[in-house]
């Protein structure tokens, strides 16, 4: 870790992340930077984030993104996605350039919008993703070798902290990390698949997993979401770690993750709840659609419903990367609307 990012951890308290307000997940449709970048500014004044084009091809998508970001440690493409390499190739410029394209579009907008001292939310894969797709250079994933997964995500640590200080300066603004764990639930479950029927990937113990997960997050001077879109978010898993905030889609959602939501809320966390549909519904939805399940799930909580001004973000279920423009545009509007709700009538609302 530099020695900028290093004074900046041990001086400073994190930011805490406010309730009642709306985000997004990261990734976003079209490949223009700056209209992303002045659409999501406009529409989540109050935590925008730096989006994720992955329709501009490799070096843009979630994984291939971070190559950008890992400090001594580079990809190249194979047929299955990204590898290892050992020196810097094609794709860790492409990375390097893309995310630079991307920041320059974010300073513009974040200038034009005056939003100096203001939040921004900056996303990458997480550690145990990241040894979930990415290959070692012999073809294996990451994951079935515990050096390199320590390797790799010492790199991804320092790597995201020098990023978060470079853009704080940049803009002038406050951080907020999301660390995108899609796969975590297969890591957990050794549900994986190897290069071959006979080359299986262990399940990972959750305290060795934690412990990669939280080398991360501890690591940062910047407040951490953990965010994870799998059908079956690991929440239990997650509650014990030292992200400040959690983010699931709720409708994967079941009767048995209500104690460990409940936990997570108890413990002081914040959760980022994925409440607008990334496909546009057959009949347009209300923010009061939108907003129902949420206010539902605080009720079967017990908890008050001042939880979801203080404790509780608002999205859109995952990525808009494959969503028509003109509905992810409205995915964030939604998302706002219904955040605003939460936070200044929570008490009112009434589905009868």
């Amino acid at each position: 870790m530099s020695e900028i990012a290093k004074d900046e951890l041990a001086a400073k308290e994190p930011v805490r992340i406010p309730g009642g307000i709306a985000t997004a997940v990261g990734s976003w449709p079209g490949t223009d930077p700056r209209e992303a970048a002045a659409t999501v500014i406009g529409e989540l004044p109050h935590l925008p984030h730096l989006v994720e084009l992955p329709g501009r091809g490799a070096g843009s998508d979630m994984i291939g993104r971070v190559s950008a970001l890992l400090v001594d440690m580079r990809f190249d493409t194979t047929t299955r996605g990204y590898r290892l390499a050992p020196r810097p190739g094609a794709v860790s410029r492409r990375a390097r350039d893309l995310l630079r394209a991307d920041l320059d579009a974010l300073e513009e907008a974040w200038e034009t919008a005056g939003l100096a001292g203001r939040t921004v939310k900056l996303q990458t894969a997480g550690p145990l993703t990241l040894a979930a797709q990415l290959e070692l250079p012999g073809g294996h994933r990451v994951l079935t070798d515990s050096g390199a997964v320590r390797d790799v995500s010492a790199s991804l640590a320092e790597g995201l902290a020098e990023h978060a200080s470079a853009v704080r300066k940049r803009l002038g603004a406050e951080v907020v990390l999301q660390l995108d764990e899609p796969s975590l639930t297969d890591v957990l479950n050794g549900s994986l698949r190897g290069v071959s029927l006979l080359d299986t990937v262990r399940a990972v113990p959750e305290p060795e997993a934690l412990a990669v997960l939280d080398a991360v997050i501890t690591a940062q001077s910047a407040p951490v979401l953990v965010h994870s879109c799998a059908d079956s978010p690991a929440l239990s898993f997650l509650r014990g770690s030292a992200a400040a905030a959690i983010g699931f889609d709720l409708a994967t959602i079941a009767t048995g993750n209500l104690d460990d939501i409940g936990e997570i809320l108890d413990a002081g966390k914040q959760v980022v709840l994925g409440l607008v549909p990334t496909t546009p519904p057959v009949k347009p939805p209300t923010w009061r659609d939108i907003a129902e399940p949420g206010v539902r799930l605080v009720d079967r909580l017990g908890l008050r419903r001042s939880t979801l001004a203080s404790q509780v973000l608002v999205a859109p279920a995952c990525g808009l990367a494959g969503a028509p423009l003109e509905w992810a545009r409205q995915a964030l509007r939604l998302s706002t609307e219904v955040a605003r709700a939460y936070a200044e009538e929570p008490e009112s609302l009434d589905f009868s």
